[in-house]
């Protein structure tokens, strides 16, 4: 299982939200480049990066601070948010981003086979209530979880992010049983979303999960990634 600490950006600043939340934020370093250099230097091999104001508005705004990363670090890293035309994609892959994540764009099948082209792409199914959430998890889609993957696979998606939103920042444990549900489904699953505890990544790494994101348990203390290499190989 890969453990990929997650580096949110608002404003050129590393922050966390809460359940997605633009109003409930909390700002952990002032250059994101800084979080990404910690989280390698406590073992992380693989970053998770979400331009916070992308993901509401649309576009590569924080285009620099990803850039920034890039050059600071060694570890590949995978960014998402506001990912909806094609160029966006192309200038993520040129300033040096390994994977791609597409949400609000993966419900457009024309976009999603393009996309599927440039380079390393994975899908992010963000779920509230069982129903896709876009655009910053501010609008709801009158599309299921479950049925919005059985269609990307179909178009050749291998890999994806599923959040529970209801789980974010809670710390409260991700959702198990549709995370579960989209392995058996033959997905390489990145779990997302209120994983607090080693318990929490025992279950996961139980059933062959393909990684975990790590959020506010790492920012607050909760999780201490130094610790947890058993569970963290790529």
């Amino acid at each position: 299982m890969i453990l990929f600490p997650a580096v949110d950006i608002r404003g050129g600043k590393a922050v966390r939200l809460l359940k997605g939340d633009f109003n409930q934020e909390t700002v952990f370093y002032d250059t994101p480049y800084e979080a990404a250099m910690r989280w390698e230097s406590e073992g992380a091999k693989f970053l998770h990066v979400v331009d916070l104001d992308g993901s509401k508005d649309g576009g590569n705004k924080n285009l620099v601070s990803i850039k920034g990363i890039v050059d600071h670090v060694k570890m590949p890293i995978q960014v998402g948010g506001g990912i909806r035309e094609l160029d966006d994609i192309k200038r993520l892959f040129d300033v040096g981003v390994r994977r791609v994540i597409l949400g609000t764009k993966a419900l457009d099948e024309e976009f999603l086979l393009k996309a599927l082209d440039l380079g390393e792409i994975v899908v992010s199914l963000d779920g509230e209530d069982g129903f896709i959430k876009t655009k910053g998890w501010t609008v709801k889609q009158d599309v299921k979880v479950i049925d919005l993957a059985k269609k990307i696979i179909a178009e050749g998606v291998k890999t994806v992010v599923y959040t529970d939103i209801s789980k974010d920042g809670m710390l409260e444990g991700p959702d198990f049983t549709t995370t579960f549900q989209l392995s058996d489904m033959g997905l390489d699953v990145i779990a997302s979303g209120g994983i607090t505890s080693k318990e929490d990544l025992d279950k996961l790494q139980k059933e062959n999960m393909y990684g975990a994101i790590l959020g506010k348990a790492l920012y607050t203390g909760k999780l201490d990634l130094k610790e947890l290499g058993e569970y963290n190989a790529l």
